[in-house]
């Protein structure tokens, strides 16, 4: 397992290094780097999802209280996703329930563009996001939905029997120039990305805590055998309050016979 010590130094370089392309070999060596500079460094489009868990898979009770599942270290380690990316993604129920900020406040760097996946224009314009004067938001609507904008950009996006395609959102989001994602949230969201085989790494923090019941931070169909389970490559970081599983979903992992795994990622969205 290899340890997370973040220096002001170390975090410069990877603020300096958002979109720019100059990773190199050499810093596989060292596990901050190793860790953020792939998501820092990326040009092309990358879509990052990131989930915060307890040490049972879960994400809130199941009245839905969410809070302080993540350590500060997790929460400082989602912050710096947040600060290294262009834009993070949400579902409407996710706004609903948590009213997030979506903001960097645990470390230095620049907000993301939010972007709120409202299928049929369910806000009403009094969540939090769209009062608090920060980073610009930006709304993902169904072709067919009312036309209410809340005052943020909107994109507008044909719908299809099951929603919204994944693809289709990415697409319009490099229109305007935002390639470095992160998929935030909730459960069903992030599903649908990695349905769609859209998700370049999977960050899973887990904190040494046991909730007993409640909803799990990723909502895929349900499998007969785990010989149809996702299984990916996985380094293993302690961020020192959550121990975080960073998953390679465009990579396999090594089964137990020392073949490669294949992975079925499902073909709709």
């Amino acid at each position: 397992m290899r340890k997370i010590d973040m220096t002001d130094q170390l975090w410069a370089r990877l603020l300096a290094m958002r979109g720019s392309a100059s990773q190199t070999g050499a810093d596989e060596g060292d596990p901050v780097m190793a860790l953020y500079a792939p998501i820092a460094a990326a040009e092309r489009s990358f879509v990052l999802a990131q989930v915060g868990q307890s040490l049972d898979g879960r994400v809130a009770t199941p009245s839905g209280d969410a809070r302080d599942i993540s350590g500060s270290d997790g929460i400082a380690h989602l912050h710096r996703c947040r600060a290294l990316v262009e834009a993070v993604i949400v579902g409407v129920g996710t706004v609903k329930c948590d009213d997030p900020r979506l903001s960097v406040r645990a470390v230095k760097g620049p907000n993301p563009v939010r972007v709120v996946i409202d299928c049929r224009a369910e806000l009403t314009g009094e969540e939090r996001l769209f009062r608090d004067g920060g980073a610009p938001v930006i709304l993902v609507q169904g072709h067919d939905a009312p036309v209410k904008s809340q005052g943020a950009d909107v994109i507008r996006v044909r719908r299809g029997e099951g929603g919204l395609d994944p693809q289709d959102i990415l697409d319009a989001l490099a229109d305007r120039g935002l390639r470095r994602i992160l998929v935030e949230g909730g459960a069903r969201t992030i599903a649908r990305f990695i349905e769609a085989d859209l998700v370049d790494r999977l960050h899973v923090a887990i904190a040494p805590l046991i909730i007993g019941s409640g909803p799990a931070g990723i909502a895929l169909p349900p499998i007969d055998k785990l010989s149809s389970a996702h299984r990916p490559a996985a380094k293993v970081y302690t961020l020192g309050s959550d121990i975080l599983f960073d998953c390679d979903l465009k990579n396999p992992a090594v089964s137990v016979s020392g073949e490669r795994e294949h992975i079925r990622v499902a073909d709709h969205a």
